[in-house]
């Protein structure tokens, strides 16, 4: 992949006729390596933001402005069309939320969550797991929309 022949020229740049004596070539090519490693890195770039939690919903749109990240990676909790409540992308039944999000929240740094409901589900079954979660004792909840809603002043945005 990298080796050759270099020619020993000895005679100031002259060339010879005849065979000359010949040494192969000890540097390692690392251009190809190079490329493959740029390759792989926007490959990675690209594919990890499409890597987040994936529980397909039809979140509501709203003219809100987005919240800031953080280092940690943030808890997400969903609320599916069917009324299924999961942590991430682990569905938990009602009665055992509490516990999970108390147990969740002990190895956590920030009381930090996300609240992703679908549009269809009832005001009701939201509220229900926004007390479990300030209950499991996460006091920061932030509900996630889609952007381009209405803004209800009749302004654009």
């Amino acid at each position: 992949m990298g080796a050759g022949v270099v020619q020993k020229s000895g005679d100031g740049g002259r060339r010879r006729r005849g065979r000359g004596r010949s040494r192969p070539m000890s540097e390692i090519n690392v251009t190809p390596f190079v490329d493959v490693m740029l390759v792989l890195l926007i490959i990675f770039m690209v594919a990890a933001p499409l890597m987040t939690v994936g529980v397909p919903v039809e979140l509501p749109k709203t003219a809100a402005n987005a919240l800031p990240g953080e280092e940690e990676e943030p808890l997400t909790v969903t609320v599916t069309a069917d009324g299924i409540v999961m942590i991430q992308t682990s569905e938990v039944a009602r009665d055992e939320l509490v516990a999970k999000l108390r147990a969740i929240a002990v190895e956590r740094d920030s009381t930090r969550v996300f609240l992703r409901a679908d549009g269809s589900v009832p005001y009701a079954q939201v509220m229900q797991v926004m007390g479990a979660l300030n209950r499991g004792g996460f006091a920061n909840i932030g509900l996630v929309t889609d952007t381009g809603g209405p803004t209800l002043d009749d302004q654009d945005g």
